[in-house]
């Protein structure tokens, strides 16, 4: 057996990740201090977008959007069953109703002609958003995803967790990176230790829009504004006394209700640091990636792969295996932690209870049933990946 644990994927801490965290556990700021700031402009830089606001983690990022574009009671938003539980519950945070739509198999993405074709079903007005995932760092055509999307009088909010670095070609021939804002209304990431990017926790929302990134701010800590001409109080209220000439250095207010979903300074300056090293992951990523698709070429245990694709990310590397619980048993059985991505999200008990089931997402249901992530992370070395597809070719005698 392998004795070195090998998952699915990992962090990977630099010396230099470690002193940039003990040099901000030192300062005077762990949160709300200038290192947050510092992530979210050379994140925006590094995406392509105007405005980026870090908060506590992925999560908190879709909450937040959802906050943002006012999904209320029982607001109907279209989503991939293929994702993780996150992408929909941000709707329901908010009271909204999630309609899940399946995949594309060739692709695993939501697929925008099934998507078109819920809309045409009902009347315009029936649907508030859409929510694509670039599911294992595979971009989304958001280009035309925008164009059904004005057509209806939906948002975007583009799940690119998986895919910082990932990018489409549009229509002109131009790349499009992900999150960068030019057909999403607002784009989240996560930086999960597993992600290309660690914090530890963390996630980052992305916009394009003035309006929408004050908002997020504000919702970010508790709905409370610090800005003279955003106060809606009087001077003399806020001094307590009459004839102030202006508002007090204590003074703020609380206009909506928000949430503390801040990230901490340390964390921030750790993503900083990761930030630098963000376009040679992407690259080891993609060598690793093309390792695998020509070694897993045409085998017949294979129901589909994911194969290079130009402008994939590969958070993931997915294979649709034939016996797909015999080679889960026997990697782990090696030390080797292959992982599932994902459990259909529509067949959650949790979605369940609000009528969802088996066969109607049959496509997103028929890809669960073999599909298996690889390990894929930077760090995973060309030892480490030939044994990973020894093995697999071992098990199914190839």
């Amino acid at each position: 057996m392998n004795s070195k644990p090998i998952p699915y994927g990992r962090q990977n801490i630099t010396p230099e990740d470690i002193q940039v965290v003990i040099d901000t556990l030192q300062s005077d700021y762990l949160t709300q201090g200038p290192k947050v700031l510092e992530f979210e402009q050379h994140f925006a830089e590094y995406i392509g977008v105007k405005y980026a606001v870090a908060v506590a983690n992925g999560t908190a990022a879709l909450h937040l959007c959802t906050l943002a574009l006012a999904v209320t009671e029982g607001d109907k938003v279209i989503t991939t069953p293929i994702t993780f539980a996150a992408s929909a519950n941000c709707v329901r945070y908010c009271g909204g109703e999630v309609v899940f739509s399946d995949i594309d198999p060739e692709t695993y993405l939501l697929d925008i002609h099934k998507v078109r074709a819920l809309l045409e079903a009902s009347p315009k007005g029936t649907y508030k958003g859409i929510i694509p995932v670039d599911f294992a760092g595979r971009a989304v055509d958001l280009e035309a995803f925008r164009t059904l999307a004005d057509e209806f009088g939906l948002w975007i909010i583009e799940d690119a967790c998986h895919a910082p670095g990932g990018f489409f070609t549009d229509s002109n021939n131009v790349q499009q990176n992900c999150g960068n804002g030019n057909f999403a209304d607002l784009a989240i990431f996560s930086f999960h230790p597993v992600k290309h990017i660690a914090c530890g926790e963390g996630g980052m929302i992305t916009t394009n829009d003035e309006k929408l990134y004050q908002k997020l701010l504000q919702l970010r800590t508790h709905g409370i504004v610090k800005k003279d001409e955003l106060y809606t109080n009087s001077k003399d209220f806020a001094n307590g006394q009459d004839g102030a000439a202006d508002y007090p250095g204590w003074y703020m207010e609380m206009q909506t209700l928000g949430f503390n979903y801040r990230i901490t300074d340390f964390q921030a300056a750790l993503g900083t640091s990761q930030l630098k090293r963000a376009e040679a992951g992407l690259v080891r990523r993609r060598e690793i990636a093309d390792i695998y698709a020509k070694a897993f070429s045409g085998k017949s245990f294979l129901n589909g792969q994911s194969g290079a694709v130009t402008g994939h990310a590969y958070h993931l590397y997915v294979l649709e295996s034939k016996d797909r619980l015999g080679l889960y048993n026997y990697l782990k059985a090696n030390n080797i932690f292959a992982q599932v991505h994902y459990i259909p999200c529509h067949l959650m008990p949790y979605y369940r209870e609000s009528g969802w089931k088996e066969g109607d997402m049959p496509l997103a249901e028929n890809y669960y049933k073999g599909c298996l992530s690889l390990p894929m992370y930077p760090t995973l070395t060309a030892d480490e990946q030939q044994l990973v597809i020894s093995l697999i070719l071992k098990y199914y005698g190839e």
